[in-house]
């Protein structure tokens, strides 16, 4: 059995070029500590491994697909609160879901989710595994919370950046990320530590304890870890950066004609269409605002208006991006055990069980109606000026926009229980004069997910009290349905003012939409591997294995829910299984060995042949080569096909509703409220990609300890699954497309206008996605004492960078755009990098980060001018200020490691954004919930500051 000294952070992985498989797959692993922990003239005992990119193992094979990983020892350098918070600051992994970008994801239940996005393709096109196992999905999506990974028994990442699904089957489409836990530890250790931004806010604390030990005279060996860690989040957005009214408006002085930008990038502005105690909109009475107790006065427009967005005025008293979270409350726990045995020298089994809980909350935003509550004539709550008014002019009724400050902020409370059964036999025989490796397993996994959403109206009985009249027997407001109910205990709600409604009133009005669903995961697979025979360049290689997944999801959901009845929050339960059938062989073929032209030449491949119970046969494929000329270089290549199968939601989703507004082209570009109802396709066949990768590694003889590798990618994926958004349904409505008017359902608004109410977003299979670019990587060594022989300890320098290339969507519908450099949505920069200097000199270890992106884009199909400006398209508008600035963001961490009471004791400091750089200002606009969010990108930019953790590790 080996063991990793965890000390160190070792993992002495097999090869015939140790250095070279190590640092070729880009590990952190410092080469220097390995050899220094070796007795002089020895050499390492090296055993087969399996990385992640391949599932041959061998001895020194290095897979033609580029895998890079990250150890132990630098994820405790950066000392994250969760594992994803690193894990997301790599180049190749952008545009991952984090509860600082996942606030507003409330409807569909994901609020709080963190999960990983390969290549910025999309979450659900990056396969999680743990220990090389598929992992349980934690939403109906197929995507997995990187919580529910016991995180203190991460002994190391491996990201796969590349098509993988021949090897690993659907899903890994832009590659695969593997968390592989420590099994054979041996001994105790434990962790505490919390943190918290340089504002004093955003506690955090995590503790955890770990412990093995062997029994049976080492045959067998039981491991137990536990794991508890809160983060208080930040409730509302309590930063300086948040308060200068920054939107993007339309401009009210475009014509077609006239060269005049259609939108404008602006700040000291506001919403008009709504304020906190509510305004009219129209009639002679607009702009007449109702304050404390509903005290009638004349709203101050800016200069500038365009409904619903003003410049100028009393801007600054209409602000509602406060109503969130800046990052949301999570707390979770993990036990996680596993007993293996060895029954025979050939023959192991093992059981595993993992339980990990994760509770989020937050708030979500302040309850609005954007001009859609009709005010007749005789309302008892409208004050005695304006009803004179009214009846003076003849006035029957008025529109008004309000946030409803007298209802309590939207808030979300969700909690997932993944649970994970796993029981197993490997081992390894010998036939026809060869040895094989085998495993077996069983895995069963159980996400229990239940959301809840607080201080939510339903919308008939805010319709009900809406219509308030005065009682013909007491003279009071009453609604209009007691007149003819008058048990239905309904409470008259007062649209007009703050402070002006009782509790009673929100008793009656107010509800909690909730949804408890399971997702079920069983899988059962068998692996073999070995090296059948001797060829003339070394053995032939083969791994072979079968598969059977089964997945299905089921829920239950308040009775409202069932009728889309809520404001937001309308959760549907979501019935549908599906199952899986799979087998596959990948063989490695050594071609050249020890040739004037080629030290060697191996050629890898992989085929997979895939039965989905509901899209039917789909085969994928990989052929792969790596040609080694000299000691110093390393070229490989791969080509693959790779499949995405659709998930349980976009087969099966029942209809899940969510609130916003669109720009309606139809009325003048008003913003208007509309519900979005998400309904699944089971007609959907797989996705469908062809890979390519390119690159070569660099270990040149004459500089030790150094290391470079560059590798080209290109993706390109047939039959995208995805879905249409709202404004570009409209859009495309308005420019005559009846296939998307019939999504939009219209009813009657206030004043007898034809309004958007609802529209119907389902996914189909949409034309392509194609996706380019570069990684690079380079990694340099070295003892100071080789510098100056005075100077002690070993110094070690990492890069890691990708080059974006393109990143484009065909839908067939709107223009393909390019969105590398696309700041303000989640299209990936053009350049992400992450470096580190290290500097080790037992005890100590100082470590500093640079990390950042480059410059770019509010979107790159706008049209940036001020003045001469073509004419404006929805495809193509044209705006004052396209630029979006990059980032730069500066982490240090030090640890110093001692003895005590014969207990190894590691003490250590971590700063993120060591400057505390703000975001940058990414306006929202001019339709959606701009109003209702912070103005700046939390996918990119770093939105809480510096942040400072503390803490300390044992281990004896």
């Amino acid at each position: 059995m080996v063991k990793k000294n965890r000390a160190l952070g070792i993992h002495p992985l097999k090869g015939r070029d140790v250095g070279v498989l190590v640092l070729c797959a880009g590990s952190v692993i410092p080469m220097a500590t390995l050899a220094q922990e070796l007795p002089a003239g020895s050499t390492p005992t090296i055993e087969e491994v399996v990385v992640t990119g391949s599932r041959i193992k061998r001895d020194g094979f290095d897979a033609p697909t580029p895998v890079t990983v990250i150890g132990e020892e630098t994820i405790e350098a950066a000392a994250p609160q969760n594992l994803a918070d690193f894990v997301n600051d790599l180049p190749s992994v952008v545009g991952s879901q984090t509860p600082q970008n996942s606030n507003l994801s409330f409807s569909n239940g994901q609020a709080g989710i963190n999960a990983l996005n390969l290549r910025g393709l999309g979450t659900v096109r990056t396969l999680v595994l743990l220990d090389g196992r598929r992992s349980v999905p934690s939403s109906i999506t197929g995507i997995v919370d990187i919580n529910s990974v016991p995180q203190a028994l991460v002994e190391r990442v491996e990201i796969v950046t590349g098509g993988a699904s021949a090897a690993y089957g659907s899903d890994a489409m832009s590659g695969v990320v593997n968390f592989i836990l420590d099994k054979d530890f041996t001994g105790v250790e434990g962790e505490l530590s919390g943190g918290q931004t340089g504002y004093g806010d955003d506690e955090s604390w995590k503790a955890s304890l770990t412990g093995g030990f062997g029994f049976a005279d080492g045959r067998g060996h039981v491991l137990l870890n536990g794991e508890y860690a809160n983060r208080a989040g930040i409730y509302g957005v309590p930063r300086d950066w948040n308060n200068e009214g920054w939107y993007i408006m339309n401009n009210p002085a475009y014509t077609p004609d006239g060269g005049l930008p259609q939108r404008l990038v602006v700040n000291n502005a506001s919403f008009t269409a709504a304020t906190l105690g509510g305004i009219i909109l129209d009639t002679s009475l607009r702009g007449t605002t109702f304050g404390q107790d509903g005290v009638p006065r004349q709203f101050e427009y800016g200069s500038v208006v365009s409904p619903p967005w003003m410049q100028g005025g009393e801007w600054a008293n209409n602000q509602f991006n406060n109503y969130n979270t800046l990052d949301q409350e999570v707390e979770r726990t993990g036990l996680f055990g596993r007993v293996s045995y060895d029954v025979t020298d050939t023959l192991q089994v093992f059981g595993e069980f993992a339980r990990n809980d994760a509770q989020t909350l937050s708030w979500q935003l302040q309850q609005f109606n954007v001009g859609n509550i009709a005010v007749r004539a005789g309302n008892p709550f409208i004050p005695s000026d304006i009803a004179a008014q009214m009846a003076a002019e003849g006035i029957t009724q008025f529109t008004l926009g309000s946030m409803n400050g007298d209802v309590p902020t939207i808030a979300f409370d969700g909690t997932r229980v993944v649970t994970r059964y796993t029981a197993g036999l490997e081992g390894n025989f010998e036939f026809l004069d060869a040895d094989w490796d085998w495993n077996a397993y069983y895995q069963r996994g159980v996400a229990d997910s239940s959301e809840t959403g607080f201080n939510i109206y339903s919308k008939t009985l805010f319709a009900n009290a809406l219509d308030a009249v005065t009682s013909p027997t007491t003279g009071e407001p009453v609604c209009r349905s007691t007149l003819t109910d008058p048990n239905n205990g309904c409470v008259p709600y007062n649209p007009m003012g703050l402070g002006v409604n009782s509790q009673a009133v929100l008793d009656y009005i107010l509800g909690s939409p909730h949804r408890d669903q399971t997702f079920t995961q069983d899988v059962a697979a068998a692996t073999v591997s070995g090296s059948p025979l001797d060829l003339w360049a070394g053995p032939l290689s083969i791994a072979a294995g079968i598969e059977r997944r089964e997945e299905k999801v089921s829920g239950s959901v308040d009775a409202t829910s069932l009728t889309n009845g809520w404001f937001a929050g309308n959760y549907l339960p979501t019935f549908g299984k599906y199952h899986v059938a799979e087998a596959f062989v990948e063989t490695l073929i050594p071609l050249v060995s020890d040739a004037s032209w080629a030290q060697s030449l191996d050629l890898n491949a992989a085929f997979r042949r895939t039965d989905y119970s509901v899209s039917g046969l789909v085969s994928t494929w990989k052929i792969g080569a790596t040609w080694q000329p000299i000691d110093d270089v390393r070229f490989r290549v791969t080509r693959s096909r790779d499949i995405r199968a659709p998930n349980l939601n976009e087969l099966f989703a029942a209809g899940t509703a969510n609130t916003n507004t669109v720009r309606d082209p139809f009325n003048n570009d008003q913003s208007v409220q509309y519900q979005g109802l998400r309904v699944g396709n089971t007609a959907l066949k797989p996705e469908e990609a062809d890979t390519l990768g390119i690159g070569f590694v660099v270990q040149p003889r004459f500089l030790e300890g150094f290391t470079a590798s560059v590798d080209y990618y290109e993706v390109e994926i047939v039959d995208v699954i995805d879905g249409v958004g709202a404004q570009t349904i409209v859009d495309n409505c308005f420019a005559g497309g009846q296939e998307f008017c019939d999504a939009i359902t219209r009813g009657i608004g206030p004043g007898g206008v034809s309004v958007i109410t609802q529209i119907r977003l389902s996914p189909f299979n949409q034309e392509q996605m194609n996706a380019r670019g570069v990684d690079l990587e380079a990694s340099y060594q070295f003892g100071l004492d080789g510098l100056v022989s005075r100077l002690e300890g070993d110094m070690a320098l990492r890069l890691l960078a990708t080059r974006y290339l393109e990143n484009t969507r065909d839908d067939g519908v709107s223009p393909p755009t390019d969105t590398v450099g696309s700041l303000s949505a989640n299209g990936p920069p053009d350049w992400v990098y992450r470096a580190t200097l290290s500097y080790q000199n037992d005890p100590l270890t100082v470590n500093l980060t640079g990390r950042g992106f480059t410059s770019g884009t509010y979107a790159n199909n706008y049209i940036e001018c001020t003045s001469g400006c073509p004419e404006s398209s929805a495809f193509f508008p044209t705006i004052n200020d396209n630029s979006l600035p990059g980032a730069f963001y500066l982490d240090a961490s030090l640890s110093y490691r001692f003895a005590w009471n014969d207990i190894g004791w590691d003490a250590f400091l971590s700063i993120q954004n060591l400057t505390n750089e703000d975001p940058a200002i990414v306006p929202g606009g001019p339709a959606g919930l701009a109003f209702a969010t912070p103005p700046t990108n939390p996918t990119l930019y770093d939105v809480l500051g510096t942040v400072y953790r503390v803490g300390v590790r044992m281990e004896f």
